[in-house]
């Protein structure tokens, strides 16, 4: 009788799918602005939280870090820092810092496309991105190959499709651009493609100038409308251990100028680049994050910065970086506390070191995930498709660990646990014995109770082997591949396309602009 009725149920449901998107009772989770509902997790007390974070400004005024771009140390001296032009070496005081600080935004409000997606990034706040950065891509069907612009294109219309993820990201590099150019092909692609905040690279002023006009002319936006919002943001790493390059050092200056975000992360591998410790590992990191926010600040006091943690461990016996391991989640965790401490949003970072899509890279991108969300992290990069430590993006693993996303997304949501949700008369409604699949209350909830998978088979054996015995990996190239067959972009990025490419074709024709190292 269980069977029959569950049978029933299921048959109802697949009914009701057919006009589901229009039907006044199904389910649409909105997960476009989450609120992280977890309690930030500490691994340090306070007292070692305050010594890590002292520690960090005597690095900073000690030892100082080595600025490669003269104008930056030529900025850091006025503000006081003591300079040393032969060695390149900046020791910055705590009073510089301290200053630095206090003028940076603890909310900052960034406007997408579409004004619905505009987020709040702030402490309690949470978005996600997609795995970004990295030279390859890979799916079942293709294999592994150097990223290319089409890849890249496919991989905005995925990252459109899914509202869980809130930002676009340099998911690959389009290899066959020239890299003259390949910015160029990488905004519009991005513009014409999405409506969500988009990424504009720190290769150099050129390049970045190019970015932030294609926005404001995607946008409509003066030069002091664009100035007055946030509309873009980049990512900002600087060399560990205590060196900042020209064209990072160059990037926190003009986007600071600009009033466009940075989320400046030290990449702090302990026992490679980092002391072998997590407490020291994060020392190193929260220095060096520390200067170069000072940096930006110095530029234009109030510049929406977003503080950057990235730190995990190396294998001791190969060099190689390993993510989601016991460490990686410490550090984690321990990064959190630093950005409570300092009251700034903040990002950190996910994936896997795994090579293919597979038990190893669900596990280590999953609890690398749970540490981001339990340390109370405002932005999570990397957290669907990357692989390798980033050497690859996977489109099956895109899919799957969207999966792993919508469900922390899931548990943002308000549980309800009023009188009707409690439910006193549907168990005096089902006798002792009985079922509750056709009672009353489960009848009126049964289209939107419960989260709908996007790739797990909730099937029986036989059910599932009569189908075609499919891993999840191989069900997320169908559905990956469904996705970008009924793909249509948002019709306000479409219409960009014109303005967009005639900038494109004059830059080109003027030689573009090369990446600056």
């Amino acid at each position: 009788m269980v069977d029959d009725a569950a049978r029933n149920l299921r048959r109802e449901r697949r009914r009701g799918r057919i006009g589901e998107a229009r039907s006044e009772t199904s389910r649409r989770p909105d997960y476009r602005s989450l609120k992280n509902p977890f309690l930030p997790q500490p691994i340090f007390s306070a007292d070692q939280v305050a010594a890590i974070h002292d520690t960090a400004l005597r690095v900073l005024e000690e030892l100082g870090v080595k600025v490669l771009l003269p104008e930056a140390r030529t900025i850091l001296a006025r503000a006081g820092a003591l300079v040393d032009e032969d060695s390149q070496m900046v020791r910055i005081g705590r009073d510089i810092v301290a200053a630095a600080l206090a003028s940076a935004p603890k909310s900052i409000r960034v406007h997408a496309g579409d004004r619905a997606r505009d987020l709040t990034l702030e402490l309690g706040s949470m978005t996600f991105l997609a795995g970004s950065g990295a030279p390859n891509v890979t799916d079942l069907e293709r294999g592994r190959r150097p990223g290319t612009l089409a890849a890249f294109e496919d991989l905005i219309r995925l990252v459109q499709h899914f509202d869980v993820l809130h930002m676009l990201g340099p998911c690959i590099e389009p290899q066959d651009i020239d890299n003259r150019f390949r910015h160029y092909a990488v905004n519009r692609g991005q513009l014409t493609l999405s409506d969500k905040l988009p990424f504009v690279f720190a290769r150099g002023t050129p390049q970045v100038e190019d970015g932030f006009e294609m926005l404001r002319l995607a946008r409509g936006l003066s030069e002091d409308e664009f100035r007055s919002g946030a509309h873009c943001y980049t990512v900002i790493n600087t060399n560990s251990p205590r060196q900042l390059d020209i064209p990072m050092a160059q990037g926190i200056i003009d986007f600071a100028k600009a009033g466009q975000v940075l989320i400046i992360t030290p990449f702090c591998l302990a026992g490679a680049m980092a002391p072998i410790t997590v407490a020291g590992a994060l020392t190193l990191q929260h220095a060096e994050a520390l200067a170069g926010l000072t940096l930006a600040q110095i530029v234009r006091p109030g510049a929406p910065v977003v503080y950057g943690s990235f730190s995990s461990n190396v294998d001791m016996k190969s060099g190689a970086p390993a993510f989601g391991t016991p460490e990686h989640v410490k550090a984690t965790l321990g990064a959190g506390q630093l950005a409570c401490f300092t009251g700034l949003p903040w990002r950190s970072g996910g994936g896997s070191a795994a090579n293919i899509s597979d038990a190893q890279a669900a596990h280590e991108t999953q609890f690398a995930l749970w540490g981001s969300v339990l340390a109370g992290a405002t932005v999570c990069i990397h957290a669907a498709g990357w692989l390798e430590g980033g050497l690859s993006v996977s489109f099956e693993k895109l899919i799957t660990d969207i999966e792993a996303l919508q469900t922390i997304a899931e548990l943002c949501t308000t549980t309800p646990g009023d009188e009707d949700a409690i439910g006193f008369e549907a168990i005096a409604e089902v006798q002792p014995g009985g079922h509750f699949f056709s009672a009353g209350h489960t009848m009126a909830r049964y289209r939107t109770a419960f989260y709908e998978p996007l790739v797990a088979d909730w099937s029986n054996f036989g059910t599932w082997t009569e189908a075609g015995s499919r891993t999840a990996t191989e069900r997320a190239t169908g559905i990956w591949k469904g996705l970008l067959a009924d793909f249509q972009p948002p019709a306000s990025a479409t219409a960009t396309s014109g303005v967009l490419d005639e900038f494109i074709a004059r830059r080109m024709e003027e030689g573009g602009a090369a990446p600056v190292s």
